[in-house]
């Protein structure tokens, strides 16, 4: 039952990223950085990318996705159908690493420790959410600061 619906919420998600993504009118504007905002919303797309293929994809699912993290914060201005590309490439990657997962599974220790802490892979997956949906409220809020300031 957990599987189904961590692959609903994180399905469901992205695509709400994906949505905000395309809201942008400018392409130029997602990349924009304004009033004290550290990150823009192609850098938390590319973020986002980077975190759920390496801890999902690589780590639970055997991808071979290698992580790049300091491109996630450092590219700038990639066209938006590769943010979205990338956005539909994550999907897939928790679908395949999901969908082999038994419940059983979720109670095992997750094969790296989060912050020099064990866990178990149900309490990673459950951190992955939450960090998902926290950025995706910043691309939001990025999103409409940005398009109603000009």
């Amino acid at each position: 039952m957990l599987k189904e619906i961590l692959l609903e919420f994180f399905e469901r998600e992205l695509l709400k990223i994906k949505e905000e993504i395309r809201l942008y009118a400018e392409e130029s504007a997602i990349w924009e950085i304004r009033f004290g905002i550290a990150n823009s919303a192609g850098n938390l797309c590319l973020h986002l990318e980077g975190n759920l293929k390496h801890f999902i994809g690589a780590v639970l699912g055997n991808s071979g996705y290698i992580r790049q993290r300091d491109l996630e914060f450092s590219l700038k201005n990639i066209p938006r159908s590769v943010l979205l590309s990338g956005l539909d490439e994550t999907i897939l990657d928790i679908k395949n690493s999901l969908q082999v997962l038994t419940e059983a599974d979720f109670d095992k220790i997750y094969p790296l420790e989060k912050h020099g802490q064990v866990v178990t892979t149900r309490y990673m997956l459950l951190h992955l959410l939450t960090h998902l949906n926290y950025h995706l409220g910043q691309v939001n809020y990025h999103r409409r600061l940005i398009t109603l300031s000009k």
